[in-house]
């Protein structure tokens, strides 16, 4: 049976085996550098960043979903943007993904947010589908951008 629960501190661990997860399903593992007692201060610390559910099926994890808070000066409100989504391969058609997605939004009603907003990468094609069965819309006129590393600190290097 599905349960879906916060992340507890002393789940960080399982947590950051399913973020690993991820990353390999993506071809990106060498990329993490995530390390869990950050989780712990990020995630459940004084400045709290993110917010985390568990799924689990039978009581193993199953799968997770990481969202945090932004704000949108045109809709003078709150979102929440879904950072990570991913259920474990053998835990796939079962609901959890839609269940994870279902917790986000009742959370985005509670915290009177406008939206959920997301990214998912243009190869996943099952998940593309999924999204849109669910009503989800591309914002095809955006493009999202990342600034980080040395291109960050020259631009910081910038700031009068």
């Amino acid at each position: 049976m599905l349960s879906i629960r916060p992340v507890a501190v002393n789940d960080v661990s399982v947590l950051a085996t399913l973020i690993r997860e991820l990353a390999e399903y993506e071809g990106k593992l060498h990329l993490v550098v995530m390390k869990e007692q950050d989780l712990v201060r990020d995630g459940f610390g004084q400045n709290q960043n993110f917010w985390a559910l568990v799924a689990e099926w039978n009581s193993r994890p199953a799968g997770y979903v990481v969202f945090f808070g932004f704000y949108s000066t045109w809709k003078d409100r709150s979102g929440l943007f879904l950072e990570d989504l991913y259920v474990r391969r053998e835990f796939h058609s079962r609901g959890i993904g839609k269940a994870l997605l279902g917790y986000v939004a009742r959370t985005a009603r509670l915290e009177n947010c406008y939206g959920v907003r997301w990214e998912v990468l243009d190869s996943n094609q099952p998940a593309i589908k999924f999204y849109q069965s669910l009503g989800a819309v591309f914002l095809d006129e955006r493009r999202s951008l990342l600034i980080c590393e040395d291109a960050l600190d020259r631009l910081a290097e910038k700031a009068p």
